[in-house]
């Protein structure tokens, strides 16, 4: 079972990396706050994985910090909840916004989340509440980045996430005006919420 993997970053976009170690290359899945404060490629970088083995598929999930691998091992528990949606759960809301949601039961906010249904966040509720009274909740501050090198990281994110092109680059543009100098996250949370909204339902594919 991989538990970590250290080498070299040769190939990086929304949810997914290529790591190379000692001459093989592993595809791993990430969310979109790793991404977002990854280094430039060919640096090294090193990821906390969470193995996923389903028949004959081998799947890599990977994690720069520990508190966000343990999170999305606890969003696996919850009954509905495999890791495609989980990385899609991390990657629509940030730790410090969904432990709090899950914890006040916030049904609202936890269903703007893309793929997340009333029934999936009330199982979330319900199953995950009182295990997160161990996880706690830290700023992390993303990387900078150059304002364009941003806005199209955002726009090939939301693309990733399953929202047209054309209502990514929309959302990101009024979210740009709306928050001025934000960075990756906060771009990308501002975007989704605007998508999330009854009109940006519409745009998804």
């Amino acid at each position: 079972m991989i538990g970590q993997l250290r080498g070299r970053l040769t190939d990086k976009r929304p949810n997914q990396v290529l790591v190379d170690v000692g001459g093989v290359g592993y595809i791993v899945q990430v969310p979109l706050s790793t991404f977002a404060v990854l280094g430039e490629l060919h640096t090294e970088v090193t990821l906390l994985i969470h193995t996923h083995v389903r028949e004959d598929t081998l799947s890599l999930y990977g994690f720069l910090s520990s508190r966000e691998k343990h999170l999305f091992e606890m969003l696996l528990s919850a009954s509905g909840v495999g890791p495609s949606l989980a990385l899609k759960i991390l990657s629509g809301m940030s730790v410090e916004e969904l432990v709090p949601a899950i914890r006040g039961n916030d049904l609202g906010r936890l269903t703007k989340i893309p793929g997340v249904g009333r029934k999936t966040a009330e199982r979330m509720v319900v199953e995950l509440k009182d295990k997160l009274d161990a996880v706690t909740v830290e700023v992390e501050r993303p990387a900078s980045s150059s304002p364009a090198g941003i806005e199209a990281d955002v726009i090939s994110a939301l693309v990733n996430l399953g929202y047209e092109a054309r209502a990514a680059e929309n959302a990101v543009t009024d979210a740009r005006r709306e928050t001025s100098g934000a960075n990756f996250e906060k771009l990308l949370r501002t975007s989704l919420q605007s998508l999330s909204a009854p009109k940006g339902r519409a745009a998804r594919t």
